[in-house]
């Protein structure tokens, strides 16, 4: 599941350079995950065919969307605010069309549509290429709704135009879709079942991604260690492939040896991973190639067997001990991350303190942390009371982010001293007179900005940290560049 959410691009609109003969204006921003994000890039690639260019000017748009998330309740309220805040826009400016695209429309298409009157088209994330018929329709006067999963939607062949980014670093969407069913989950449900994007579509886009001067990708998925290619369709329906579609099908780490081999020079990365499908010929992809970086998203969820069991994670505590202990045998210098849901239904101290255990056990660099929130239609939804309360969730989730923060500013502690090599991405925040990148352990890295510039390698030399941070000096370019 991808569920790293960055709080600090929530709502971010794209801004994209405008085509001359375009007359429309598009409005559209992204809520949640990663690959929310990856999908406007493909609506507005659509769009930009029809006539739009994007506005960052709500009162000026012809037509508004956003792009949503339904992992958390937090998420969905937020967007329900900004409706409201689009149809107030709407009476000002009757022209204008509301849409919501993502996972909240398939789960609340009617609801929007036609008890609560607030979008005129709902949009699901297998259907973006149908947002033209789609529009015809709106503007005939016609509420729009395409919310079908697809089988093979993979949006392989759709160029994405990029999110006004730094223009170093970019995603790459190889997966779709996840047949995992953990009970806490909504994804398999507003997302479909798992299918694979083409490898040569993958090579091609990152070919792309060199050429505009690109010098770092992340695959994405919900599940990257699922990715496989046979010809095309759902992973499920691999044991019915013909022989010959089973001998030359890629998997993910042969994708992974491509796509380090297609660019030798450019940095890869990939997220989400899921232990239950993580293979160990994945880490020894990486460890064959400079350029794909030491660091993994592991999520776990919790350190519980009897917790893991009730959300249905095809893994227990001990075997996620055993694949931890083989990767870092072989990567001994891997950063780790993780997932964590505090207060899963039924969850007990003995089950807390076992979490709490795992995480002493593996040292986590970073995580994701959240105290468990309901979602409608899920498996834990139907099934199981939300029933431990506010205050202990809370807590829990409390002791959780308190003791990554100690084991987060372990691992930094141990980059003191070294020269790493690190990708200049930005400004530092707190400072014009410095640049932040990161490392291969995808730590962030602020260093004097001297005659370096923005998409860089360079080597610094780490003289100092904080719990997320690791502060240093460059001693030169890498021979990366």
């Amino acid at each position: 599941m991808e569920k790293i959410i960055d709080e600090s691009i929530q709502g971010q609109s794209l801004n994209l350079e405008a085509k001359k003969n375009n007359d429309r204006k598009l409005f559209i921003e992204s809520y949640g995950c990663q690959m929310n994000f990856s999908d406007s890039e493909i609506v507005a690639s659509i769009l930009s065919n029809e006539g739009f260019n994007t506005t960052q000017n709500l009162e000026d748009a012809d037509l508004v969307l956003v792009n949503t998330c339904s992992i958390r309740d937090k998420a969905e309220q937020t967007v329900r605010k900004r409706l409201e805040k689009y149809n107030a826009v709407k009476k000002i400016n009757p022209k204008m069309k509301v849409g919501v695209l993502g996972c909240m429309a398939e789960r609340l298409k009617s609801k929007f549509l036609e008890e609560e009157k607030i979008v005129d088209l709902v949009v699901g994330p297998d259907a973006y290429k149908d947002l033209p018929n789609l529009l015809s329709e709106v503007e005939d006067g016609r509420d729009a709704i395409n919310v079908i999963l697809s089988k093979e939607e993979t949006y392989g062949d759709i160029s994405p135009v990029r999110l006004n980014t730094n223009g170093v670093t970019a995603f790459v969407s190889i997966t779709r879709g996840c047949d995992n069913m953990c009970t806490f989950c909504v994804v398999p449900f507003t997302r479909g079942r798992e299918r694979s994007r083409d490898p040569q579509s993958i090579i091609e886009e990152v070919n792309d991604l060199w050429n505009n001067g690109y010098k770092e990708v992340t695959l994405l998925g919900q599940n990257v260690d699922s990715y496989l290619w046979y010809g095309g369709g759902l992973k499920k329906d691999f044991e019915k492939a013909s022989d010959l579609q089973k001998a030359t099908a890629v998997n993910f780490a042969k994708l992974l040896d491509m796509c380090a081999q297609a660019q030798p020079k450019m940095r890869f990365r990939f997220s989400t991973s899921n232990p239950q499908d993580m293979t160990l010929d994945v880490i020894e992809t990486m460890a064959r190639h400079q350029n794909i970086c030491n660091y993994i998203h592991l999520p776990v969820q919790s350190g519980s067997n009897r917790i893991l069991k009730a959300m249905n994670r095809q893994h227990t505590r001990e075997e996620y001990f055993k694949l931890i202990d083989d990767i870092r045998t072989i990567i001994p210098d891997i950063a780790l991350s993780q997932d964590m849901i505090a207060g899963f239904p039924t969850e007990t101290e003995e089950d807390h303190q076992d979490t709490l255990s795992l995480m002493e056990y593996v040292k986590y660099d970073f995580g994701f942390m959240f105290a468990y929130s309901e979602r409608p239609g899920t498996l834990a939804e139907r099934k199981l009371d939300d029933d431990i309360p506010e205050p202990v969730k809370k807590r829990r989730l409390q002791e959780i982010i308190d003791l990554q923060r100690k084991h987060g500013h372990f691992r930094t502690q141990q980059h003191v001293g070294k020269v790493e090599e690190v990708l200049i991405e930005k400004e530092s925040k707190r400072s014009n007179a410095h640049w932040s990148g990161r490392n291969t352990q995808n730590t962030v890295v602020v260093f004097p900005k001297e005659n370096y510039n923005v998409g860089d390698f360079v080597n610094v030399k780490i003289t100092d940290c904080t719990t997320a941070t690791l502060i240093g000096e460059a001693v030169g370019l890498s021979e990366n560049n």
